[in-house]
């Protein structure tokens, strides 16, 4: 590098002026995207990430968090650890309130200031509650990987699905945004889905509901919509789709959200590779769904549904 000629800063090197001016024009006024016009602080993916880490590691100490804990060194690691994600989730709690339609949205000065400690206390009780939670959250984690353990030849130990499965990951992932939803946070549980979608390939909608003893077997392309229900010891496998048959509108055109439109699937349930179900249809209890079946139609208890069925209908 030749020390002799000027240094060239990006701005003066590629005449940026303008175009900073432009853009933060656009960012401002013309293009403003933010919430309510206004909203800067969004909740970090990065640091989401890390409270996922930490709360993995507080429900599993061995398994996701340090494999050399005894009897006496265990009880305080998941202190710690858990008292670090809950420190952490209570600010990205706070930051995604502002998102929630009963947030505030033209207040200043002295009432802005009393809005933020309302928010900010909320963002604690709400955060106090997702703690309580977190042992009924476990059991259901447990169940899980003991359905993986039962229903697949291939795992030969808790350990191996824990760490090598993307179901069992997907699904720790979902827990704990479902759980976020409940409590009233859906835009936190969001992106708390997605990271869990880009580590797995499997996109579960935080608002399903899933009853326990779940399992998702090789998993990738798996997508599970926001208002599928599924009873108890269901399992799936790679590429199924609970979604949605039609998107209703209303007379504005305006899609019409919030309604129940994904699968209802019942206790023991099998789907094998993909099949696409679509609708508000149900799944009877024990039925078993061929692999590349397309439903758009409920069916009884006990049934078996096969392509070559599908293709005579």
């Amino acid at each position: 590098m030749n020390s002799e000629l000027p240094y060239q800063g990006g701005s003066v090197q590629w005449h940026l002026g303008p175009v900073i001016d432009a853009l933060r024009t656009s960012r401002e006024s013309t293009h403003n995207i933010r919430h309510q016009g206004r909203v800067r602080e969004l909740p970090s993916r990065e640091v989401l990430r890390q409270i996922v880490d930490g709360l993995s590691a507080a429900l599993f100490p061995t398994h996701y968090g340090r494999p050399d804990l005894n009897d006496e060194s265990i009880d305080y690691y998941v202190a710690d650890t858990l008292n670090v994600a809950l420190d952490r989730l209570v600010e990205q709690v706070r930051r995604a309130l502002r998102f929630s339609p009963a947030a505030p949205s033209d207040a200043s000065g002295a009432d802005a200031q009393r809005e933020d400690l309302v928010l900010a206390e909320r963002a604690r009780a709400i955060t106090r509650e997702f703690a309580a939670r977190l042992p009924g959250l476990r059991a259901l984690l447990v169940s899980d990987v003991q359905a993986a353990l039962a229903g697949d030849p291939a795992a030969t130990s808790v350990a191996e699905i824990m760490l090598c499965y993307p179901g069992t990951i997907a699904i720790l992932y979902h827990r704990i945004a479902h759980c976020l939803t409940r409590l009233g946070v859906p835009f936190l549980a969001r992106v708390v889905a997605d990271i869990g979608h880009s580590l797995t390939g499997i996109d579960i909608h935080p608002g399903a509901q899933i009853g326990g003893s779940f399992f998702i077997d090789h998993g990738t392309g798996v997508v599970i919509g926001e208002t599928a229900i599924l009873g108890e010891r269901v399992r799936l496998y790679q590429a199924v789709t609970l979604g949605a048959k039609r998107f209703p509108v209303d007379d504005s055109g305006a899609l019409v959200k919030g309604i129940p439109r994904h699968p209802i699937v019942e206790d023991d349930v099998v789907i094998y590779a993909g099949a696409t179900i679509l609708g508000r249809i149900t799944i009877g209890a024990g039925s078993t769904i061929g692999g590349n079946v397309w439903l758009t139609q409920s069916v009884p208890p006990g049934s078996n549904v096969s392509q070559a069925q599908m293709r005579n209908t």
